[in-house]
């Protein structure tokens, strides 16, 4: 609103034929011009340099929640031993082998008692 009104008196110094005062008013717009772009840039650059701060505080939390993973996996790995977690996971698949066969077994033995049964019940 300033530039209208700056501009509306450089009109009305012209109208006057005042030469001086166009002059002196002109170069005031074109400065306060000049100020107004300044004024957005350093605006922006102090948004970015905001923007950057945050990033670096956001790197330093994860830093630091990575090195505590580091940690609690360095003692994890020291708590378990990785021979006895294979000699466990073989235990479990013997034993999961062992009971799908039984369980196979005992269906077949379920689905042919099943089906004599069915064959006397409608045979009489």
């Amino acid at each position: 609103m300033f530039y209208i009104l700056q501009e509306l008196e450089i009109k009305k110094a012209a109208k006057q034929n005042n030469k001086q005062a166009c002059v002196v008013l002109a170069k005031q717009l074109v400065n306060l011009r000049k100020q107004k772009t300044k004024s957005f840039a350093m605006g922006s650059k102090v948004g970015a340099i905001g923007n950057q701060q945050k990033l670096m505080h956001s790197n330093m939390k994860m830093a630091g929640a990575m090195g505590t993973t580091t940690k609690t996996m360095q003692q994890m790995n020291k708590v378990m031993d990785p021979v006895k977690m294979a000699k466990t996971m073989q235990d479990f698949e013997r034993e999961n082998a062992k009971m799908g066969m039984t369980e196979e077994m005992v269906n077949d033995t379920l689905d042919d008692i099943l089906t004599e049964s069915c064959l006397i019940f409608f045979s009489k």
